[in-house]
Protein backbone atom coordinates (compact mmCIF):
# COMPACT_ATOMS: atom_id res chain seq x y z
CA UNK A 1 0.00 0.00 0.00
CA UNK A 2 0.79 3.21 -0.91
CA UNK A 3 1.31 5.51 2.59
CA UNK A 4 -1.83 8.04 2.00
CA UNK A 5 -4.12 6.07 -0.24
CA UNK A 6 -6.64 3.83 1.11
CA UNK A 7 -7.49 1.33 -1.58
CA UNK A 8 -5.32 -2.14 -1.54
CA UNK A 9 -3.18 -2.64 -4.62
CA UNK A 10 -5.24 -4.77 -6.22
CA UNK A 11 -8.20 -2.82 -6.55
CA UNK A 12 -5.61 0.23 -7.44
CA UNK A 13 -4.48 -1.73 -10.39
CA UNK A 14 -7.83 -2.43 -11.12
CA UNK A 15 -8.40 1.28 -11.51
CA UNK A 16 -5.81 2.05 -13.16
CA UNK A 17 -7.34 2.49 -16.32
CA UNK A 18 -10.02 4.88 -14.91
CA UNK A 19 -7.67 7.31 -12.95
CA UNK A 20 -5.15 7.65 -15.83
CA UNK A 21 -8.38 8.39 -18.14
CA UNK A 22 -9.48 11.02 -15.70
CA UNK A 23 -5.87 12.66 -15.38
CA UNK A 24 -5.97 13.56 -19.03
CA UNK A 25 -8.66 16.14 -18.17
CA UNK A 26 -6.30 17.56 -15.18
CA UNK A 27 -7.81 15.49 -12.68
CA UNK A 28 -5.68 13.54 -9.86
CA UNK A 29 -7.90 10.85 -8.26
CA UNK A 30 -6.24 8.63 -5.71
CA UNK A 31 -9.23 7.30 -3.73
CA UNK A 32 -11.68 4.79 -5.54
CA UNK A 33 -14.24 4.55 -2.69
CA UNK A 34 -13.95 8.51 -2.64
CA UNK A 35 -14.59 8.59 -5.80
CA UNK A 36 -17.25 6.17 -5.72
CA UNK A 37 -19.00 8.45 -2.62
CA UNK A 38 -19.00 11.14 -4.86
CA UNK A 39 -20.54 9.45 -7.81
CA UNK A 40 -23.55 8.60 -5.36
CA UNK A 41 -24.02 12.04 -4.33
CA UNK A 42 -23.47 13.41 -7.45
CA UNK A 43 -27.20 14.07 -8.37
CA UNK A 44 -27.37 15.98 -4.81
CA UNK A 45 -24.91 18.57 -6.15
CA UNK A 46 -25.24 21.80 -8.44
CA UNK A 47 -22.57 22.85 -11.56
CA UNK A 48 -20.93 25.35 -10.88
CA UNK A 49 -20.88 28.27 -12.86
CA UNK A 50 -18.60 29.38 -15.02
CA UNK A 51 -15.66 27.18 -17.23
CA UNK A 52 -12.19 26.69 -16.64
CA UNK A 53 -12.32 26.35 -12.94
CA UNK A 54 -10.07 23.50 -11.34
CA UNK A 55 -13.59 22.25 -9.85
CA UNK A 56 -15.21 22.18 -13.00
CA UNK A 57 -12.16 19.69 -14.03
CA UNK A 58 -12.09 17.73 -11.13
CA UNK A 59 -15.97 17.11 -11.69
CA UNK A 60 -15.49 16.40 -15.44
CA UNK A 61 -12.78 13.77 -14.60
CA UNK A 62 -15.07 12.59 -11.93
CA UNK A 63 -17.84 11.91 -14.49
CA UNK A 64 -15.42 10.19 -16.77
CA UNK A 65 -14.26 8.22 -14.15
CA UNK A 66 -17.31 6.42 -13.18
CA UNK A 67 -18.31 4.22 -16.21
CA UNK A 68 -14.60 2.67 -16.18
CA UNK A 69 -15.13 2.09 -11.88
CA UNK A 70 -18.57 0.27 -12.74
CA UNK A 71 -17.65 -1.59 -15.46
CA UNK A 72 -18.00 -5.37 -14.30
CA UNK A 73 -15.48 -6.87 -16.30
CA UNK A 74 -12.94 -4.06 -15.35
CA UNK A 75 -14.16 -3.23 -11.85
CA UNK A 76 -16.04 -6.17 -10.47
CA UNK A 77 -15.75 -5.55 -6.88
CA UNK A 78 -16.35 -1.78 -7.44
CA UNK A 79 -19.53 -2.76 -8.84
CA UNK A 80 -20.51 -4.85 -6.07
CA UNK A 81 -19.80 -2.78 -3.72
CA UNK A 82 -21.77 0.21 -5.15
CA UNK A 83 -24.81 -2.33 -5.99
CA UNK A 84 -24.45 -3.09 -1.73
CA UNK A 85 -24.42 0.82 -1.24
CA UNK A 86 -27.35 1.33 -3.30
CA UNK A 87 -29.30 -1.32 -1.60
CA UNK A 88 -28.48 -0.16 1.93
CA UNK A 89 -29.55 3.46 1.26
CA UNK A 90 -32.92 2.17 -0.43
CA UNK A 91 -33.92 0.11 2.67
CA UNK A 92 -32.95 3.15 5.17
CA UNK A 93 -35.18 5.01 2.94
CA UNK A 94 -38.13 2.42 3.53
CA UNK A 95 -37.46 2.14 6.87
CA UNK A 96 -37.63 6.02 7.54
CA UNK A 97 -40.50 6.55 5.31
CA UNK A 98 -42.74 4.06 7.59
CA UNK A 99 -41.43 5.79 10.55
CA UNK A 100 -42.86 8.91 9.60
CA UNK A 101 -46.24 7.01 8.20
CA UNK A 102 -46.54 5.81 11.98
CA UNK A 103 -45.68 9.22 13.58
CA UNK A 104 -48.13 10.69 11.71
CA UNK A 105 -50.45 8.30 12.42
CA UNK A 106 -50.03 9.10 16.49
CA UNK A 107 -50.27 12.65 15.90
CA UNK A 108 -53.40 12.77 13.92
CA UNK A 109 -55.10 10.56 16.60
CA UNK A 110 -55.99 12.46 19.52
CA UNK A 111 -54.89 10.75 22.54
CA UNK A 112 -57.20 11.47 24.84
CA UNK A 113 -60.00 9.68 21.97
CA UNK A 114 -57.98 6.84 21.71
CA UNK A 115 -57.60 6.19 25.88
CA UNK A 116 -61.43 6.55 25.66
CA UNK A 117 -62.11 4.34 22.99
CA UNK A 118 -59.61 1.51 24.30
CA UNK A 119 -61.25 1.78 28.07
CA UNK A 120 -64.55 1.28 26.48
CA UNK A 121 -63.85 -0.89 23.16
CA UNK A 122 -60.39 -1.96 22.82
CA UNK A 123 -61.00 -3.40 19.50
CA UNK A 124 -62.55 -0.09 18.25
CA UNK A 125 -59.70 1.70 19.87
CA UNK A 126 -57.03 -0.66 17.25
CA UNK A 127 -59.21 0.00 14.33
CA UNK A 128 -59.16 3.51 14.99
CA UNK A 129 -55.12 3.32 14.58
CA UNK A 130 -55.10 0.82 11.68
CA UNK A 131 -58.26 3.08 9.33
CA UNK A 132 -56.13 6.15 10.30
CA UNK A 133 -52.84 4.17 8.51
CA UNK A 134 -54.74 3.31 5.53
CA UNK A 135 -56.01 6.89 5.26
CA UNK A 136 -52.58 8.50 5.85
CA UNK A 137 -51.08 5.97 2.97
CA UNK A 138 -53.52 7.19 0.40
CA UNK A 139 -53.44 10.72 1.62
CA UNK A 140 -51.03 11.95 -0.78
CA UNK A 141 -52.53 10.37 -3.81
CA UNK A 142 -56.08 11.72 -2.61
CA UNK A 143 -54.32 15.42 -2.24
CA UNK A 144 -53.12 15.01 -5.71
CA UNK A 145 -56.09 13.51 -7.55
CA UNK A 146 -58.08 16.38 -5.26
CA UNK A 147 -55.98 19.14 -7.13
CA UNK A 148 -56.26 17.09 -10.48
CA UNK A 149 -60.17 17.27 -10.45
CA UNK A 150 -61.35 21.11 -10.29
CA UNK A 151 -64.37 22.02 -8.88
CA UNK A 152 -67.28 21.77 -10.62
CA UNK A 153 -68.81 25.41 -11.66
CA UNK A 154 -72.04 25.08 -10.23
CA UNK A 155 -70.37 24.50 -6.89
CA UNK A 156 -68.05 27.54 -7.00
CA UNK A 157 -67.93 30.52 -5.06
CA UNK A 158 -68.27 34.12 -7.03
CA UNK A 159 -64.89 36.49 -6.62
CA UNK A 160 -64.69 38.90 -3.30
CA UNK A 161 -63.87 41.31 -5.76
CA UNK A 162 -61.19 42.43 -2.34
CA UNK A 163 -64.32 43.13 -0.36
CA UNK A 164 -63.73 41.73 2.93
CA UNK A 165 -65.32 42.28 6.46
CA UNK A 166 -64.87 45.81 8.43
CA UNK A 167 -66.71 45.41 11.26
CA UNK A 168 -64.03 45.31 13.91
CA UNK A 169 -62.88 47.68 16.75
CA UNK A 170 -59.98 49.47 15.18
CA UNK A 171 -62.47 50.51 12.10
CA UNK A 172 -65.23 52.03 13.99
CA UNK A 173 -64.87 55.49 15.58
CA UNK A 174 -67.90 55.16 16.80
CA UNK A 175 -67.20 53.39 19.79
CA UNK A 176 -69.44 53.72 22.81
CA UNK A 177 -70.03 56.82 24.85
CA UNK A 178 -68.82 55.19 28.40
CA UNK A 179 -70.97 58.80 29.94
CA UNK A 180 -74.22 58.17 31.38
CA UNK A 181 -76.94 57.31 28.86
CA UNK A 182 -79.49 59.90 28.06
CA UNK A 183 -81.86 57.04 28.48
CA UNK A 184 -83.20 53.43 28.27
CA UNK A 185 -84.83 51.92 25.27
CA UNK A 186 -87.52 49.14 25.73
CA UNK A 187 -88.23 47.45 22.21
CA UNK A 188 -91.18 44.94 21.18
CA UNK A 189 -89.49 43.01 17.91
CA UNK A 190 -92.22 41.75 15.23
CA UNK A 191 -92.70 39.33 12.86
CA UNK A 192 -90.54 36.06 12.19
CA UNK A 193 -87.30 35.17 13.30
CA UNK A 194 -85.49 36.98 10.53
CA UNK A 195 -87.52 40.51 10.42
CA UNK A 196 -86.88 40.31 14.44
CA UNK A 197 -83.05 39.72 14.11
CA UNK A 198 -82.56 42.77 11.70
CA UNK A 199 -84.80 45.19 13.31
CA UNK A 200 -82.70 44.43 16.85
CA UNK A 201 -79.89 44.86 14.93
CA UNK A 202 -81.22 47.91 14.08
CA UNK A 203 -82.21 49.35 17.37
CA UNK A 204 -78.47 48.61 18.24
CA UNK A 205 -77.69 51.72 15.99
CA UNK A 206 -80.28 53.51 16.76
CA UNK A 207 -79.20 53.20 20.76
CA UNK A 208 -75.79 54.40 19.88
CA UNK A 209 -76.94 57.43 18.00
CA UNK A 210 -79.46 58.59 21.27
CA UNK A 211 -76.70 57.18 23.61
CA UNK A 212 -78.99 55.00 25.18
CA UNK A 213 -79.12 52.03 27.02
CA UNK A 214 -80.92 49.13 25.50
CA UNK A 215 -82.95 46.43 27.53
CA UNK A 216 -83.04 42.79 26.34
CA UNK A 217 -85.62 42.96 23.67
CA UNK A 218 -89.20 41.47 24.05
CA UNK A 219 -90.20 39.17 20.59
CA UNK A 220 -93.42 38.98 19.12
CA UNK A 221 -95.64 36.13 20.38
CA UNK A 222 -98.65 37.15 18.08
CA UNK A 223 -97.59 36.42 14.63
CA UNK A 224 -98.88 33.73 12.08
CA UNK A 225 -96.95 31.17 14.26
CA UNK A 226 -97.76 31.95 18.01
CA UNK A 227 -94.16 31.17 19.10
CA UNK A 228 -94.19 31.94 22.96
CA UNK A 229 -89.64 32.13 22.94
CA UNK A 230 -88.62 34.95 24.30
CA UNK A 231 -84.80 36.47 23.77
CA UNK A 232 -83.00 34.23 25.74
CA UNK A 233 -84.84 30.96 24.50
CA UNK A 234 -83.08 32.17 21.03
CA UNK A 235 -80.16 34.12 20.96
CA UNK A 236 -77.05 33.48 23.26
CA UNK A 237 -78.39 36.58 25.74
CA UNK A 238 -74.56 36.63 27.27
CA UNK A 239 -72.95 36.84 24.16
CA UNK A 240 -74.95 39.78 22.69
CA UNK A 241 -74.28 41.88 25.41
CA UNK A 242 -70.86 41.13 25.57
CA UNK A 243 -70.37 41.20 21.90
CA UNK A 244 -71.85 44.94 21.93
CA UNK A 245 -70.53 46.28 25.46
CA UNK A 246 -67.59 47.97 23.20
CA UNK A 247 -70.64 49.81 21.33
CA UNK A 248 -73.54 50.34 23.48
CA UNK A 249 -74.79 49.19 27.18
CA UNK A 250 -77.34 46.61 26.92
CA UNK A 251 -79.39 45.53 30.30
CA UNK A 252 -81.60 41.98 31.19
CA UNK A 253 -83.86 44.79 32.86
CA UNK A 254 -84.06 48.57 33.64
CA UNK A 255 -82.30 49.57 36.75
CA UNK A 256 -84.14 50.24 40.08
CA UNK A 257 -83.96 53.74 39.65
CA UNK A 258 -86.45 53.77 36.58
CA UNK A 259 -87.74 50.12 37.20
CA UNK A 260 -91.20 51.96 38.33
CA UNK A 261 -90.91 54.83 35.46
CA UNK A 262 -94.30 54.22 32.84
CA UNK A 263 -92.26 54.18 29.49
CA UNK A 264 -93.37 56.47 26.86
CA UNK A 265 -94.81 54.29 23.90
CA UNK A 266 -93.61 55.31 20.58
CA UNK A 267 -93.53 53.77 16.85
CA UNK A 268 -90.08 54.26 15.89
CA UNK A 269 -89.61 56.84 12.94
CA UNK A 270 -87.01 56.49 10.76
CA UNK A 271 -85.29 60.34 10.25
CA UNK A 272 -85.66 61.54 14.51
CA UNK A 273 -83.50 59.38 16.32
CA UNK A 274 -81.16 62.31 16.94
CA UNK A 275 -83.60 65.28 16.93
CA UNK A 276 -87.08 64.86 18.19
CA UNK A 277 -86.69 61.19 19.96
CA UNK A 278 -84.21 62.13 21.71
CA UNK A 279 -85.93 65.36 22.95
CA UNK A 280 -88.34 62.99 24.17
CA UNK A 281 -86.13 60.33 25.71
CA UNK A 282 -84.33 63.00 28.12
CA UNK A 283 -86.88 64.19 30.32
CA UNK A 284 -88.63 60.82 30.17
CA UNK A 285 -86.30 58.36 30.78
CA UNK A 286 -87.52 55.38 29.26
CA UNK A 287 -89.28 55.06 25.79
CA UNK A 288 -90.50 52.04 24.42
CA UNK A 289 -90.65 51.02 21.10
CA UNK A 290 -93.85 49.27 19.68
CA UNK A 291 -92.30 47.40 17.08
CA UNK A 292 -89.08 46.87 14.95
CA UNK A 293 -90.10 47.08 11.32
CA UNK A 294 -90.04 51.00 10.76
CA UNK A 295 -86.12 50.70 10.99
CA UNK A 296 -83.14 52.88 9.87
CA UNK A 297 -83.10 53.44 5.90
CA UNK A 298 -80.59 51.70 4.51
CA UNK A 299 -78.92 54.33 2.05
CA UNK A 300 -77.09 57.63 3.09
CA UNK A 301 -75.94 56.14 6.36
CA UNK A 302 -72.75 57.09 8.39
CA UNK A 303 -70.01 54.19 7.39
CA UNK A 304 -69.72 53.56 11.55
CA UNK A 305 -73.15 52.86 11.74
CA UNK A 306 -73.43 50.70 9.31
CA UNK A 307 -70.85 48.45 10.15
CA UNK A 308 -72.23 48.30 13.60
CA UNK A 309 -76.12 47.51 12.39
CA UNK A 310 -73.52 44.38 10.74
CA UNK A 311 -71.61 43.04 14.15
CA UNK A 312 -75.51 43.55 15.77
CA UNK A 313 -76.68 41.03 12.85
CA UNK A 314 -74.10 38.95 12.11
CA UNK A 315 -71.88 38.04 15.10
CA UNK A 316 -73.63 39.88 18.24
CA UNK A 317 -77.18 38.36 17.36
CA UNK A 318 -75.46 34.42 17.64
CA UNK A 319 -78.02 31.64 18.25
CA UNK A 320 -78.50 29.90 21.73
CA UNK A 321 -75.64 27.07 22.71
CA UNK A 322 -78.76 24.07 22.30
CA UNK A 323 -79.87 25.46 18.91
CA UNK A 324 -76.43 26.04 17.52
CA UNK A 325 -74.94 22.32 18.60
CA UNK A 326 -77.72 20.59 16.82
CA UNK A 327 -77.50 22.73 13.81
CA UNK A 328 -74.30 22.30 13.56
CA UNK A 329 -75.09 18.30 13.50
CA UNK A 330 -77.20 18.37 10.67
CA UNK A 331 -74.45 20.11 8.75
CA UNK A 332 -72.51 17.70 9.56
CA UNK A 333 -74.70 14.54 8.29
CA UNK A 334 -75.11 16.71 5.11
CA UNK A 335 -71.48 16.98 4.17
CA UNK A 336 -70.54 13.41 5.46
CA UNK A 337 -68.12 11.54 2.70
CA UNK A 338 -66.94 14.81 1.83
CA UNK A 339 -70.65 15.66 0.00
CA UNK A 340 -72.53 18.62 -0.64
CA UNK A 341 -75.66 20.71 -0.31
CA UNK A 342 -78.18 22.91 -1.39
CA UNK A 343 -80.51 24.84 0.53
CA UNK A 344 -83.67 25.17 -0.74
CA UNK A 345 -85.44 28.36 0.59
CA UNK A 346 -88.28 26.84 -0.83
CA UNK A 347 -90.97 29.58 0.71
CA UNK A 348 -93.96 28.09 -0.67
CA UNK A 349 -95.75 27.80 2.49
CA UNK A 350 -99.29 28.53 3.34
CA UNK A 351 -98.98 32.26 5.13
CA UNK A 352 -96.29 33.04 2.48
CA UNK A 353 -99.06 32.37 -0.75
CA UNK A 354 -102.07 33.97 1.26
CA UNK A 355 -99.56 36.94 2.14
CA UNK A 356 -98.96 37.11 -1.83
CA UNK A 357 -102.33 36.00 -3.13
CA UNK A 358 -100.50 33.76 -5.45
CA UNK A 359 -102.29 30.42 -5.95
CA UNK A 360 -101.36 28.62 -8.45
CA UNK A 361 -101.09 25.05 -9.12
CA UNK A 362 -103.38 24.92 -6.21
CA UNK A 363 -106.90 23.27 -5.82
CA UNK A 364 -110.05 25.81 -5.27
CA UNK A 365 -110.34 24.38 -2.06
CA UNK A 366 -107.06 25.26 -1.68
CA UNK A 367 -107.37 29.01 -3.11
CA UNK A 368 -110.52 29.53 -1.26
CA UNK A 369 -108.83 28.55 2.69
CA UNK A 370 -105.77 31.08 1.35
CA UNK A 371 -108.12 33.81 0.57
CA UNK A 372 -109.81 33.42 3.94
CA UNK A 373 -106.94 33.54 5.64
CA UNK A 374 -105.71 36.81 4.04
CA UNK A 375 -108.68 38.66 5.02
CA UNK A 376 -108.50 37.06 8.85
CA UNK A 377 -104.94 38.85 9.22
CA UNK A 378 -105.92 42.37 10.30
CA UNK A 379 -102.22 43.72 9.52
CA UNK A 380 -101.79 42.47 5.99
CA UNK A 381 -102.89 45.38 3.73
CA UNK A 382 -103.67 43.89 0.44
CA UNK A 383 -107.22 41.70 0.53
CA UNK A 384 -108.12 41.51 -3.14
CA UNK A 385 -104.99 40.32 -5.38
CA UNK A 386 -105.17 38.87 -9.06
CA UNK A 387 -102.74 35.87 -8.36
CA UNK A 388 -102.16 35.36 -12.13
CA UNK A 389 -101.57 38.63 -12.66
CA UNK A 390 -98.94 38.97 -9.85
CA UNK A 391 -97.24 36.00 -11.38
CA UNK A 392 -96.87 36.97 -14.45
CA UNK A 393 -94.71 39.89 -12.77
CA UNK A 394 -92.51 37.73 -11.05
CA UNK A 395 -94.01 38.27 -7.74
CA UNK A 396 -95.04 35.18 -6.36
CA UNK A 397 -92.82 32.44 -5.26
CA UNK A 398 -91.74 29.50 -7.40
CA UNK A 399 -93.84 26.22 -7.08
CA UNK A 400 -92.15 22.80 -6.33
CA UNK A 401 -91.72 21.74 -9.76
CA UNK A 402 -90.11 25.03 -10.90
CA UNK A 403 -87.42 24.92 -8.45
CA UNK A 404 -86.83 21.18 -9.79
CA UNK A 405 -86.69 22.44 -13.09
CA UNK A 406 -84.08 25.16 -12.39
CA UNK A 407 -82.13 23.39 -10.42
CA UNK A 408 -81.95 20.87 -12.77
CA UNK A 409 -81.21 23.28 -15.74
CA UNK A 410 -78.76 24.59 -14.22
CA UNK A 411 -76.70 21.43 -13.79
CA UNK A 412 -77.22 19.82 -10.50
CA UNK A 413 -77.54 16.21 -10.48
CA UNK A 414 -80.40 14.47 -9.30
CA UNK A 415 -77.95 12.44 -7.06
CA UNK A 416 -77.97 16.12 -5.21
CA UNK A 417 -78.67 16.37 -1.34
CA UNK A 418 -81.09 19.09 -0.95
CA UNK A 419 -82.02 20.88 2.62
CA UNK A 420 -85.46 22.30 2.73
CA UNK A 421 -85.42 25.49 4.43
CA UNK A 422 -88.91 26.46 5.22
CA UNK A 423 -92.19 25.40 6.86
CA UNK A 424 -94.41 22.75 6.07
CA UNK A 425 -94.92 23.17 1.87
CA UNK A 426 -98.67 23.94 1.06
CA UNK A 427 -100.98 21.58 -1.32
CA UNK A 428 -102.63 18.48 -1.72
CA UNK A 429 -98.58 17.71 -3.68
CA UNK A 430 -96.52 19.50 -1.41
CA UNK A 431 -92.90 18.40 -2.63
CA UNK A 432 -94.20 15.59 -4.97
CA UNK A 433 -92.74 17.41 -7.76
CA UNK A 434 -89.69 18.36 -6.58
CA UNK A 435 -88.34 14.47 -5.31
CA UNK A 436 -89.34 13.14 -8.52
CA UNK A 437 -85.89 14.44 -9.83
CA UNK A 438 -84.23 15.11 -7.06
CA UNK A 439 -84.96 12.45 -4.34
CA UNK A 440 -82.11 12.94 -1.84
CA UNK A 441 -84.67 15.65 -0.42
CA UNK A 442 -84.16 16.59 3.63
CA UNK A 443 -85.41 19.12 6.43
CA UNK A 444 -85.52 19.14 10.16
CA UNK A 445 -87.99 16.82 10.87
CA UNK A 446 -86.32 13.34 8.58
CA UNK A 447 -82.60 14.47 9.52
CA UNK A 448 -82.83 15.10 12.99
CA UNK A 449 -83.16 12.11 16.05
CA UNK A 450 -86.99 12.33 17.29
CA UNK A 451 -85.33 13.19 20.88
CA UNK A 452 -83.12 15.69 19.17
CA UNK A 453 -86.37 17.84 18.07
CA UNK A 454 -88.38 17.01 21.07
CA UNK A 455 -86.99 20.35 23.45
CA UNK A 456 -88.32 22.06 20.03
CA UNK A 457 -91.92 20.81 19.66
CA UNK A 458 -93.99 23.75 17.05
CA UNK A 459 -91.28 26.65 18.73
CA UNK A 460 -91.34 27.47 14.98
CA UNK A 461 -88.29 30.58 15.46
CA UNK A 462 -86.51 27.73 16.92
CA UNK A 463 -86.65 25.40 14.24
CA UNK A 464 -85.73 28.50 11.85
CA UNK A 465 -82.82 28.87 13.96
CA UNK A 466 -81.78 25.34 12.95
CA UNK A 467 -82.53 26.14 9.13
CA UNK A 468 -80.89 29.38 9.46
CA UNK A 469 -77.77 27.28 10.29
CA UNK A 470 -77.45 24.83 7.99
CA UNK A 471 -78.56 27.61 5.14
CA UNK A 472 -75.66 29.73 6.06
CA UNK A 473 -73.31 26.96 5.64
CA UNK A 474 -74.77 25.20 2.84
CA UNK A 475 -72.26 25.40 -0.53
CA UNK A 476 -74.77 26.36 -2.26
CA UNK A 477 -77.98 28.74 -1.18
CA UNK A 478 -81.11 28.69 -3.18
CA UNK A 479 -84.16 30.95 -2.92
CA UNK A 480 -87.16 31.49 -4.76
CA UNK A 481 -89.00 34.38 -3.05
CA UNK A 482 -86.55 37.47 -1.44
CA UNK A 483 -88.35 37.16 1.62
CA UNK A 484 -86.76 38.39 4.96
CA UNK A 485 -85.17 35.10 5.60
CA UNK A 486 -83.55 35.39 2.15
CA UNK A 487 -81.83 38.36 2.49
CA UNK A 488 -80.38 37.91 6.05
CA UNK A 489 -78.59 34.38 4.97
CA UNK A 490 -77.78 36.11 1.68
CA UNK A 491 -76.49 38.92 3.42
CA UNK A 492 -74.63 36.56 5.83
CA UNK A 493 -73.03 34.61 3.45
CA UNK A 494 -71.69 37.63 1.30
CA UNK A 495 -70.23 38.64 5.14
CA UNK A 496 -68.58 35.66 5.60
CA UNK A 497 -66.81 35.11 2.31
CA UNK A 498 -68.96 35.61 -0.95
CA UNK A 499 -70.53 32.25 -0.38
CA UNK A 500 -72.12 30.83 -3.31
CA UNK A 501 -76.14 32.27 -3.62
CA UNK A 502 -78.69 31.76 -6.41
CA UNK A 503 -81.33 34.26 -6.98
CA UNK A 504 -83.68 32.71 -9.54
CA UNK A 505 -85.14 35.63 -11.69
CA UNK A 506 -88.56 34.66 -11.75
Amino acid sequence: MIPGDKCPSKTRRRAVDAIEFAEEDGTIINDCNKALHHNHHHHHQKSPVGGGSSMSGFRRGRINLLPRCFRPGRNLSGWILGALILLAVSTIFVKAMLMTSFLRVIDDTSPNDFLRRQRSNPLEASSVLMETSHEDDDKDDDEDDQQAVQTPEIWKNPASNNYYKCVDRQSNNNTRNKSAPNGYIKVRANGGLNQMKTGISDMVAIAQLMNAALVLPSLDHRSFWTDPSDFKDIFDWKHFMNALEDDIQVLESLPQNVANVKPLVKAPVSCYYRGEMLKMLKPHKVIEFTHTDSRIANNGIPDPIQRLRCHAMYEALRFSEEIELLGNKFVCRLKENGGRYIALHLRYEKDMLAFTGCNYNLTRKEAEELRKLRHKVRHWKEKRINGTERRLQGRCPMTPREAAVLLEALGYPSTTKIYIVAGEIYGQNGLNALREKYPNVYYHSNIALEEELQPFGQLQNQLAALDYIVALKSDVFVYTYDGNMAKAVRGHRIFEGYQKTIDPDK
